[in-house]
């Protein structure tokens, strides 16, 4: 079964948006309705780290078939080789219904992947402050009969009481909606986390858990933001496919061992201690959250961006040549 998966050909579909897009910080706000739908945190771009993320891949995953970006029309990276033969950009809107546009709701986003035109049958979804620190293969995701890894981690979901409860953040509504409907499902339990680690995505089973709760898919589909109702797809889907029986949880020590939680705070202090953590530990997966809220603190931004490009230096195959790079790579290549 490995070697079918591998002759089959995994691709690789990441999200991205950037809010200094002309024209999208205005659009953002016209639909906003609270001051946490305007939170910059899910829409800024100002390390590039999708540009790194692909750097790591080129890098630790090469085995990667293709690459697919899905983002907002009309946005593309100005860094990125739109016409390279390994990439496909994807707009929402060839994937989503225009009612349901402009949404600014990951959750309704990613609930589309599987309409990704050309996608494998098996995919890998990486956010795009996911990073790869050391080689990973396809048995990292999928096991050797074409079952989902799942990698737990420590603590307690939302309980399914909570769904709709006004005082909770939409994030945690999302996955005690997702509880809800999994204990009507399969029974009442208590689920752990996922960890923040790139998803293996089998596309049958996702469409599959999508037709499973029709009025919540689509409920979530309509979303512009995160609100009480929606189902959070990338933790509903692990569970889903726990119950089944068609994923496989890693042991809580391959988690903390493979992945590495790293939060962008405005404490240089801190990024520099959570640096030094990464280096001694070297996992296979870091994810680099941006907490920094209003104001990124200038001193912390140059710090991670100097960090980057000493863990990334070479420029990746799907970055434009400019005369630049083409220093870089030949100075490596000496």
């Amino acid at each position: 079964m490995a070697e079918a998966q591998r002759d089959e050909g995994i691709d690789l579909v990441y999200t991205w948006v950037d809010d200094q897009w002309p024209g999208y910080a205005e659009l953002l706000r016209f639909h906003a309705g609270t001051s946490h739908d305007v939170n910059p945190n899910r829409t800024r771009d100002n390390l590039e780290l999708l540009r790194y993320s692909l750097r790591s891949v080129a890098r630790h995953m090469p085995w990667v078939r293709r690459v697919h970006l899905l983002t907002c029309r009309p946005q593309v990276p100005s860094w990125l080789d739109a016409e390279h033969p390994k990439l496909t950009i994807v707009h929402h809107d060839e994937v989503m219904d225009a009612r349901s546009l402009p949404t600014f709701s990951s959750f309704a986003i990613i609930s589309h992947l599987h309409l990704i035109p050309g996608v494998s049958k098996r995919f890998v979804y990486m956010e795009d402050d996911m990073l790869l620190r050391a080689p990973v293969s396809i048995a990292d995701f999928f096991g050797e009969d074409g079952s989902v890894r799942v990698y737990p981690r420590l603590g307690r979901t939302a309980r399914p009481a909570r769904r709709d409860d006004a005082r909770v953040s939409p994030w945690n509504a999302g996955l005690a909606r997702a509880n809800h409907l999994l204990d009507t499902r399969f029974g009442r339990a208590r689920r752990g986390p996922v960890n923040h680690v790139p998803l293996p995505v089998d596309r049958e089973l996702w469409r599959s858990m999508l037709e499973e709760w029709p009025e919540a898919a689509q409920h979530t589909r309509d979303s512009r933001f995160r609100r009480a109702g929606d189902i959070a797809p990338e933790y509903l889907y692990p569970h889903y496919a726990l119950a089944l029986g068609r994923a496989v949880a890693a042991p809580l020590a391959r988690t903390y061992r493979d992945s590495y939680y790293f939060p962008l705070e405005n404490r240089l202090w801190q990024v520099r201690l959570q640096h030094g953590i990464a280096e001694k530990l070297r996992p296979k997966f870091v994810t680099m959250n941006d907490n920094f809220d209003e104001r990124p603190d200038p001193a912390v931004v140059s710090y991670v961006r100097e960090m980057l490009e000493r863990w990334y230096p070479l420029p990746g195959p799907l970055e434009k040549a400019t005369p630049s790079t083409r220093r870089e790579s030949l100075r490596a290549s000496r």
